[in-house]
């Protein structure tokens, strides 16, 4: 019995050398971590690093931690939590299609926000403005897992899921455009390329729901391109992505083995996007000036009264690291209610 389990993990590595596109991450191929470990006998690197996410702290507090809008009425809103687990959906299906490593793709997707602040990218707008050293929310992630997590000792992942948590962010000017650089992986593509292919599908439905816009209100160029409702638009970009990027399958030897979508596709996501921005995310309402003033507020008074924060926190040699890394640890709840238990509100 217990020789048939030492087996499994190297039965799933002799799989992955067979199957997967020669331009896949293999997991018996990984550049390590940083303090070696035995590997497990069931688990491949990048399984146990997947599961080592799903049991942290930072993943169970993203079910209370805004995407887009702050305190919904609703039940049915996107929260952070759900937006991270509908990126692995859409970068697994892709994964799979392309004959990439699909446990890989999935351990970055569902790390790849664990450094969001409360009340979404108000909250780290706030942040990046008080702190000295500034703040992105995919560095945070990583400083999550390399720093914060398991004590202070991190959860010491590989470090292809730790350069896909990294690169997975897109500059303002698009999806495909890289606002730190580039993932070394093909698997790390995929997530950066899902993550906004999700956010774009959701963010859409959540403002109908907000009555923010309506269905008609979005550009009709987009709309002819992708579809005219939310299973249509995911679809159409899934397989997208999947025809464009066929050549890193290793089936198209003659095709590049790129992971994009085709130009046409590019132009109607890059306008929901920009729509996106112009009629959602740039909107200023109570809510959104309540959540800036509790972030900007919690941050003063912690740097005053460090000893109010959790002894894990207080961080002789950089006080504001100390109080960056608690408050972006927050959930929206916890930060509304420190604020109001230190007459912050």
């Amino acid at each position: 019995m217990n020789g048939g389990i030492a087996d499994i993990r190297l039965q799933t590595e002799d799989r992955e050398r067979q199957w997967l596109s020669p331009f896949a991450t293999r997991s018996a191929e990984s550049r390590g971590r940083d303090i070696p470990e035995e590997p497990c006998q069931i688990r491949t690197d990048f399984q146990r690093d997947r599961d080592r996410i799903i049991h942290s702290k930072a993943f169970r507090r993203l079910k209370h931690k805004t995407q887009v809008f702050i305190t919904p009425t609703g039940d049915h809103f996107v929260t952070r939590l759900t937006h991270t687990l509908e990126v692995s959906q859409l970068a697994r299906t892709i994964a799979r299609s392309l004959r990439l490593n699909e446990d890989l793709t999935e351990a970055i997707s569902l790390g790849h926000d664990l450094g969001h602040t409360p009340f979404g990218h108000i909250g780290e707008e706030v942040l990046a403005d008080l702190y000295r050293g500034g703040f992105r929310h995919n560095e945070q992630s990583l400083h999550v897992v390399e720093k914060l997590e398991n004590g202070g000792r991190g959860l010491n992942l590989t470090f292809e899921v730790r350069d896909g948590i990294l690169n997975h962010s897109k500059a303002r000017s698009g999806i495909q455009a890289a606002a730190a650089g580039n993932p070394a992986t093909l698997e790390g593509e995929v997530c950066r390329l899902a993550d906004a292919l999700a956010y774009i599908n959701h963010d859409i439905g959540d403002a109908i729901r907000a009555g923010l816009i309506r269905e008609s209100d979005l550009p009709r160029t987009a709309v002819n391109v992708l579809g005219d409702r939310h299973s249509k638009r995911v679809d159409t970009m899934v397989k997208d992505v999947i025809v464009s990027s066929w050549g890193v399958s290793g089936m198209a030897p003659s095709r590049p083995a790129i992971i994009g979508l085709s130009q046409t596709v590019l132009d109607a996501c890059n306008e929901l996007r920009d729509f996106l921005f112009e009629r959602v995310y740039t909107i200023r309402d109570q809510a959104a000036d309540d959540a800036r003033n509790i972030v900007r507020n919690l941050y003063h008074f912690l740097l005053q009264y460090p000893c109010r924060m959790p002894e894990e926190y207080i961080n002789q040699e950089d006080p504001e690291r100390g109080v960056v890394d608690y408050i972006a640890g927050m959930t929206d709840y916890y930060a509304t209610r420190m604020a109001m238990s230190f007459g912050l509100t």
